[in-house]
């Protein structure tokens, strides 16, 4: 008798296992010369995320951070208002929360911590701290 695999072609045991092994083996090889033929990335974010060269893309900064905190605290307490008829107190409270909240990444603009993970500084400035600390020391 026949079974199902013979039936629809279908290789059993180790030879079926190879042939795929090879098809992998083979895709694997085009891939990496797909991601070989690439262009390197150009490191865009990283020069997003790297400080400003001058005092006027600073000044931008600053100022994007401190109005836009404050958009946002504004639109929330306004729509809070709307939805819960409070009149202009929540406004007011989220206005106060979102000037707080713009110059907290005004000072962490300043202090160096940007948007780091953690809010800690990166790993230039803690070897920086480190460097610092060794001459303290000696």
């Amino acid at each position: 008798m026949t079974t199902d695999r013979e039936k629809t072609g279908e290789k059993s045991g180790p030879s079926r296992f190879s042939e795929e092994k090879q098809g992998l083996a083979d895709l694997d090889k085009r891939l990496n010369n797909i991601r070989n033929q690439q262009a390197p990335p150009s490191g865009l974010g990283q020069r997003i995320k790297a400080p400003p060269g001058n005092v006027l893309g600073l000044a931008f900064r600053v100022s994007v951070e401190l109005l836009s905190a404050l958009a946002v605290g504004t639109a929330i307490g306004w729509s809070l208002d709307l939805w819960l008829e409070t009149g202009p107190w929540l406004m007011l409270v989220f206005i106060v929360l979102g000037g707080a909240a713009g110059i907290l990444n005004v000072y962490r603009l300043a202090s160096g911590f940007g948007y780091a993970a953690g809010y800690k500084p990166g790993d230039e400035d803690a070897e920086d701290a480190d460097k610092a600390d060794d001459k303290r020391q000696a």
